[in-house]
């Protein structure tokens, strides 16, 4: 059983650990933007010059956190962690820093298997499968996800006559227990689709009162007699993934924008 408390944690956030060498403010950009696929963050930095100026830490391996200047603005960017329990804590180091707006992207499985390889899913309700978001807000079956910004976003993907689904999304902590039950369950449910995240990032930004936008890449086909792993390689369609990059690049530029009017 998970006990929920409005109580303000015991362990001290202390924000990003910052290089030795960075001399600009530690008050970060109020936008940031996170991907999941480490080899798309690798691509990113290099086309994109951006400037490392510290890391996100834990016992494991350290994740570097860059300035990355977008259209003659500045935002944060980072490698998000994998997994409910590390994206909560990637957020509240953020948000320390002050960041305050935040997009967050990556891969997911699908439960329909008509829904094309690397489609933009855009989840409205993230069903919680998982534990973090139970320590920051009540007990519910799911979380609304996207009131803010979903419009921008479905612009920019009109813009580029870019393939895009909305629907609900099954956050999980166990990608090795999505049980042919489980599945069904889920799509009965109305889910298209099953990731890590969202639930998780969702709670924390509320308790936070940050903004949130996450969306996904179609990748594995969870709706079939076998596993099918389609793109779930970060390497397979790289140059598909990247131009996905640059969607969530310009709804930062709309939000940033849109602040400063």
């Amino acid at each position: 059983m998970i006990k929920y408390s409005e109580e303000e944690g015991f362990i001290e956030i202390k924000g990003i650990r910052f290089k030795e060498n960075y001399k600009g403010s530690k008050k970060l950009p109020c936008v940031a933007i996170g991907i999941f696929s480490k080899v798309l963050v690798d691509n990113i930095v290099k086309e994109y010059n951006c400037q490392e100026i510290g890391w996100i830490k834990n016992a494991s391996f350290n994740r570097s956190v860059y300035l990355l200047n977008y259209e003659g603005e500045e935002f944060v960017f980072f490698g998000a962690g994998v997994g409910a329990p590390v994206i909560a804590a990637d957020i509240e180091e953020l948000y320390a820093n002050g960041v305050r707006k935040i997009i967050i992207f990556g891969s997911c499985g699908v439960l329909d298997s008509t829904i094309e390889d690397c489609t933009i899913l855009i989840p409205t309700r993230a069903y919680r499968d998982e534990g973090t978001s139970y320590h920051y807000m009540k007990s519910s079956k799911y979380i609304t996800l996207n009131k803010k910004y979903k419009k921008e976003f479905k612009e920019i993907l009109k813009e580029y006559n870019f393939n895009y689904k909305e629907g609900y999304t099954w956050t999980t902590d166990a990608i090795y227990k999505e049980t042919r039950s489980k599945i069904k369950h889920f799509k009965d449910l109305g889910c298209i689709c099953v990731e890590m995240e969202a639930s998780a990032a969702s709670a924390v930004s509320k308790y936070r009162g940050m903004d949130l936008f996450t969306f996904f890449y179609a990748c594995d086909n969870l709706d079939a007699v076998k596993w099918e792993e389609r793109s779930l390689n970060c390497n397979v369609k790289l140059d598909v993934k990247s131009l996905i990059a640059k969607f969530a690049f310009e709804l930062a530029l709309k939000i940033k924008l849109k602040k400063q009017d």
